[in-house]
């Protein structure tokens, strides 16, 4: 399952999420034996993203969190939010609810991740009570005004990008895996490139650097803060930057509950409209 963190993606699932027990030593003997046998560091790379794909993180997942907004020379935006998340048959469906401040309280989104590939979006406005659906022609469109795009939001499945393993680096003291992803069809992202900082042991994404072309990274996305709940390695703090504007987006957990057994209805179209719905199954 890949929650919606107000979940960002990684080149694997969305962003950020929990981890599996594999040592540095079996990774590393892993990429290196499969670049030995193929000559590439694609092969390596191919396998460890289906790892982090792979890595357990529950059936369903509910949170309660904090979005801020900061932009130089202005007061910091705080915005309050649920989210709630599916992991079914394939299908991945996530939902999210805004309540706090007035002027955002009750929008919510809805996404459903096909096994196929496919990804249905939903953004329901209450002002006029309408539902917009988002054409995949605004996959660079950024939600709710933050530093996260309609693309982040939706599942993404290994075998969309050609992976390569370009080695261990140090981040923050860390001994990471650095993961090189590029979109197998260019027109199916609005990124050309995101390169991957991966904790061995966790397999969880501590940073990941968006290109869109050129040299230089557009927007940074980085871990602050893990715990473990429910047996579930979880990112409880992270950070989106704009690396053009200064903008950032930080995004907090407050609560995480794991496997309560979320019926498929809380993720409907109507559950979308009603903001009253939820609220029964909130953590």
């Amino acid at each position: 399952m890949a929650p919606l963190s107000l979940i960002v993606n990684s080149p694997h699932k969305r962003f950020w999420m929990l981890g599996i027990g594999v040592t540095m030593a079996t990774l590393l003997s892993t990429a290196n034996s499969a670049s030995a046998d193929s000559e590439d560091p694609y092969v390596a790379g191919r396998q460890l993203a289906q790892r982090v794909y792979d890595r357990p993180d529950g059936d369903d997942m509910s949170t309660r969190g904090t979005m801020t907004l900061v932009d130089a020379g202005r007061d910091p935006r705080v915005r309050e939010y649920y989210t709630y998340a599916l992991d079914r048959d394939g299908h991945i469906r996530t939902l999210t609810r805004f309540t706090n401040p007035p002027d955002i309280a009750g929008t919510g989104f809805l996404v459903h991740d096909h096994p196929d590939g496919r990804s249905d979006q939903w953004l329901f406005l209450p002002a006029g009570e309408r539902v917009r659906r988002i054409a995949s022609s605004r996959r660079g469109g950024r939600f709710v005004g933050s530093d996260i795009y309609y693309e982040d939001l939706q599942d993404r499945k290994p075998d969309m990008d050609r992976h390569k393993l370009r080695g261990e680096e140090e981040l923050d003291g860390v001994k990471t895996l650095v993961l090189e992803s590029t979109p197998v069809d260019p027109s199916n992202s609005v990124y050309t490139k995101r390169v991957s900082w991966i904790h061995p042991e966790m397999l969880i994404v501590l940073r990941q650097d968006n290109y869109q072309g050129g040299d230089e990274p557009v927007k940074r996305q980085q871990v602050h803060r893990v715990e473990r709940i429910q047996n579930y390695w979880t990112v409880m703090d992270q950070s989106i930057v704009d690396l053009q504007s200064g903008h950032q987006t930080r995004l907090i957990f407050t609560k995480v509950v794991y496997d309560r057994d979320l019926p498929v209805s809380l993720f409907s179209e109507s559950a979308l409209t009603d903001s009253e719905f939820e609220v029964n199954y909130r953590p």
